[in-house]
């Protein structure tokens, strides 16, 4: 698999310097998979890119994060061209399993619900990662930075400077915009004075991977015990990743058992569908939080992906909510760059904030809604539930307007996604 190309410096053939005496017309901090897709989004746009990434290789690779890739986000990536690269190496669900601990009634959503080949995709985090590396190395007006380190920024009415270090030695780049995907604890974002509204949740998730004896049959499922949402994702080569959300002390216990023990409280929640399980390398812990930036957008600046927001990972929305604000940004600033405007100014950039905030907060409070109204004893609560699962199994209507609505396909769709459709792969 292709890696990052490695840049110590930035020459002088290396800058676009035809625009007015920038530099480049956008830079982006992040060289994850949410900066990586901006970059590969603006392929075409006839914008000048400057990507910096500090790190070599990153945590998520290490730790083997894994994530749902939901619909409208590989349509994003059909749309960049890059699709055909990702699907080989990732694993389709083709069938959801949502239950309310060991409740029998199962609301199971399928393919023919909304008239698809999949209903969506579980991919390692490499694996969308290399792919889109060596799709940005292969875009004449993007410059891939890495490893290098944005040290201070400086927002002018008609430019923002930045300073980078790069093998020890500082540079200045000067830009129309700076765009930051540099994760949940944004150093961009806390230097602007972007506030963040939220909280983190009494729980911690623990992931791992694991091989079961029988065959996952591409579904997905996920539990909702009373401790927090539990979730199986089935990967290529048989194997699941699990999601396990419990609270602080008790996450940590289980992190703490031994191999075998560890197996045993893990069986009781997978349940017996897969047959005996066999624990593949480390588990990782982690704490959950709820968080949305007060603001997207600034003069000269914007957040996507994590920077601008996280939320519980009950259905797997976090990755995806990012991969829908690049697209979004990505569209905004072309079609302004195509009319003459300015890109960073805060008219076109609000335009991307309109669109992307409100569309997330409605996604933060559903997964908060869920994990609140099942991570609980409450019996009030636990009889509404359950006769939600009951209506849901029996109503199409809300049965399919809650699947849509979870991947992504009630919100506005990016231009980028309407040009392709994986729905007409059902019908051949």
């Amino acid at each position: 698999m292709a890696q990052a190309q490695l840049l110590q410096s930035i020459s002088p053939a290396q800058v676009a310097t035809h625009n007015q005496g920038y530099d480049y017309d956008l830079v982006i901090v992040g060289g994850g998979i949410a900066g990586l897709t901006l970059a590969s989004a603006l392929k075409d746009s006839g914008l000048s890119v400057l990507l910096v990434e500090a790190k070599v290789e990153s945590a998520a690779v290490c730790k083997g994060q894994a994530y749902a890739v939901h619909m409208l986000s590989a349509l994003i990536f059909q749309g960049i061209g890059v699709w055909d690269k990702i699907l080989p190496q990732i694993e389709v669900y083709r069938r959801v399993c949502l239950s309310d601990a060991d409740y029998p009634d199962v609301v199971e959503f399928a393919t023919a619900d909304i008239g698809t080949k999949d209903l969506g995709y579980v991919a390692e985090h490499q694996a969308l990662l290399y792919p889109l590396q060596e799709f940005v190395q292969n875009c004449p007006n993007v410059t891939y930075l890495c490893p290098a380190e944005v040290v201070s920024t400086n927002y002018q009415q008609d430019a923002v400077a930045i300073e980078i270090k790069v093998a020890e030695q500082l540079q200045t780049i000067k830009s129309k915009l700076l765009v930051a995907a540099d994760g949940s604890r944004s150093r961009i974002r806390q230097a602007a004075d972007i506030k963040t509204r939220g909280w983190k949740y009494w729980q911690s998730c623990i992931v791992a991977f694991v091989k079961p004896e029988k065959f996952h049959n591409h579904t997905a499922y996920e539990k909702f015990w009373s401790s927090g949402p539990f979730a199986i994702l089935p990967l290529p080569g048989n194997r699941c990743r699990i999601v396990w959300t419990a609270p602080h002390q008790e996450a940590k216990a289980l992190c703490a058992l031994d191999d075998e023990q560890f197996l045993t409280e893990l069986s009781r929640r997978f349940g017996n569908q897969m047959g005996k399980l066999e624990l593949l390398g480390d588990r990782f812990i982690f704490q959950v939080q709820l968080m949305q930036s007060d603001r997207y957008a600034l003069h000269r600046l914007a957040l996507v992906g994590d920077a601008a927001h996280n939320c519980h990972p009950v259905g797997g929305q976090g990755l995806n909510l990012g991969i829908r604000d690049v697209a979004a940004l990505a569209q905004v600033i072309q079609e302004a760059h195509q009319v003459g405007e300015d890109i960073g100014s805060l008219k076109v950039l609000k335009r991307y904030e309109r669109w992307r905030k409100r569309e997330n907060l409605v996604i933060l409070g559903f997964t908060d809604l869920l994990d609140r109204m099942f991570s609980n004893h409450f019996l009030p609560l636990v009889l509404v539930r359950r006769l939600g699962l009951w209506f849901m199994q029996r109503l199409p209507l809300l049965k399919v307007f809650t699947l849509k609505l979870m991947i992504g396909l009630k919100g506005k769709t990016p231009k980028i996604a309407q040009q392709y459709s994986l729905f007409r792969e059902a019908s051949q």
